[in-house]
C-alpha cells in the first residue's frame, strides 16, 4: 500500500464549490495534531476511521466533518485509507441541501443525513479498490447535485458569500455591518445566511480566517516578520490579542509551535 498524500484538483465546473480532493493511505496507527481550517469536508473511511479525543467522537465510514474552533489530537488504531472532499467555506450545504452550522463543532455521520443518493455514493466509493475512479465517482455525484438543487435564490446567496468570504481573507477585521453591505442584505438576513452557509457566525469564522492567515505569514515568511507585524496585518489589536487568540486556537503560543513543527496554513494554501 502507498503511504502518504495525494491531491486532486476538482474539474472546472465544481471549482466554485470544491478547492480539492485528497487522498490519505498509511499502514500504521498514527496521532497527529490539528488546527481550525475553516472548511467543511466530507470524508470516506475505507480502512480505520480517525478518533477525536475533544468530541469523544470516532468518525464514521462515511463522515459530514463541519466547522470547529478548537485544535483536535486525532488518531487511528490501525491502517488508514481515506478519501476528503474539502469545499469552500459557503459550498457544502448547496449538496447536502441541509445548513451547514448543523455539523457546527461536530463529526457527524452521513448515514444519518437518510440520503438514499449520498449512502449509494459511499457504498460505491468504499466497494472501489480504484481511488483514482473514486474521485471520479465522487465528481460524478456532485455535479448531479448541482443540477438537481440550483436556483436562482441559492445561487444568489453563494454569488453574495462568496464575495463576503474574499473581503475577509483579505480584511479579516472588517466589521459585520460592512459585510452585509457588500452581501446588499441587512445585519440580521447577513448573519442568517452566513450561518447557514459557512457553518459558523461571521465574527467566530473572521477569528478562524486571522489564525489561518496568521499560520500563512509564518509559514511564507518565517525570519522577516515579527509578532507584532503579523497581528497588525493578519487585524489583531496587537501582539498580546495575537498570541492570546492563537493560543485559543492551536493550543500553542507562536513561538512554542514553531519549536514542534513548521506552521502551515490550510485556508490559504491550495496544495496543488
Amino acid at each position: 500500500m502507498t503511504s502518504g498524500f495525494k491531491f486532486y484538483k476538482p474539474c472546472q465546473q465544481l471549482r466554485d464549490y470544491v478547492r480539492y480532493y485528497w487522498i490519505f493511505e498509511n499502514n500504521q496507527p498514527i496521532e497527529t495534531y490539528t488546527f481550525p481550517i475553516g472548511c467543511p469536508q466530507i470524508i470516506f473511511h475505507k480502512k480505520s476511521a480517525l478518533y477525536i479525543p475533544e468530541l469523544n467522537t470516532k468518525q464514521d465510514k462515511l463522515t459530514i466533518s463541519g466547522q470547529v474552533n478548537f485544535s483536535s489530537h486525532i488518531s487511528a488504531e490501525d491502517s488508514i485509507e481515506m478519501i476528503v472532499v474539502v469545499f469552500h467555506p459557503y459550498a457544502m450545504s448547496t449538496f447536502l441541501n441541509v445548513p451547514t452550522s448543523l455539523f457546527y463543532n461536530r463529526e457527524v455521520s452521513g448515514y444519518g443525513l437518510e440520503n438514499k443518493i449520498l449512502n449509494g455514493l459511499a457504498a460505491r466509493v468504499l466497494d472501489c479498490e480504484d481511488n483514482d475512479y473514486c474521485i471520479n465517482l465522487i465528481e460524478q455525484w456532485l455535479l448531479s447535485q448541482l443540477r438537481n438543487h440550483s436556483t436562482s435564490k441559492r445561487e444568489l446567496d453563494i454569488d453574495r458569500i462568496t464575495a463576503v468570504i474574499r473581503q475577509m481573507y483579505s480584511t479579516p477585521d472588517i466589521r459585520i455591518s460592512e459585510l452585509a453591505s457588500i452581501a446588499c442584505l441587512s445585519k440580521k438576513q447577513f448573519e442568517r445566511v452566513f450561518l447557514a452557509m459557512v457553518g459558523m457566525n461571521p465574527k467566530e469564522y473572521a477569528r478562524i480566517v486571522r489564525f489561518q492567515k496568521s499560520l500563512k505569514l509564518m509559514q511564507n515568511q518565517p525570519e522577516s516578520l515579527s509578532l507584532a507585524q503579523i497581528a497588525y496585518q493578519c487585524g489583531y489589536s496587537d501582539q498580546s490579542h495575537f498570541i492570546r487568540e492563537f493560543r485559543t486556537l492551536s493550543g500553542y503560543t507562536p513561538l512554542s509551535l514553531r519549536e514542534i513543527c513548521e506552521p502551515y496554513s490550510d485556508l490559504f494554501t491550495t496544495p496543488l
